[in-house]
């Protein structure tokens, strides 16, 4: 898995690309999200649309930052899954904690409106 991260208007845009299953990949996402400007970011999109395949480890990571984000008083949006990333999630239940957005601007607009 290969990863992105990017400030934008104090939001945490990550993308990944490829297989998002348990490995040093994603523990250093975790890590790198976690420090993310010394811990004081609140929001965090997640783009899923080029990531082919995801595990119950990879069901974790998200569960992980999702829980880390919403303790600091944020919150954390899924961006475009793709089709077997979707099943898993509804499959899972997982849709029913986490807010999908369809672009990077309905992501942003949901994410700066759940913080007031």
């Amino acid at each position: 898995m290969k990863y992105q991260k990017e400030l934008k208007d104090n939001i945490l845009f990550i993308r990944l690309e490829g297989d998002l299953i348990a490995g040093p990949d994603t523990q250093k996402m975790i890590a790198d999200a976690d420090a993310e400007g010394d811990g004081k970011v609140t929001l965090c999109a997640i783009d899923l649309s080029n990531a082919r395949f995801m595990d119950s480890s990879g069901m974790g990571v998200l569960v992980s930052l999702l829980t880390k984000f919403r303790n600091r008083g944020g919150e954390l949006v899924l961006i475009k899954p793709s089709e077997h990333i979707r099943k898993l999630l509804i499959v899972t239940k997982l849709n029913a904690i986490f807010t999908i957005a369809e672009n990077d601007s309905f992501a942003a607009q949901f994410l700066k409106e759940s913080i007031y």
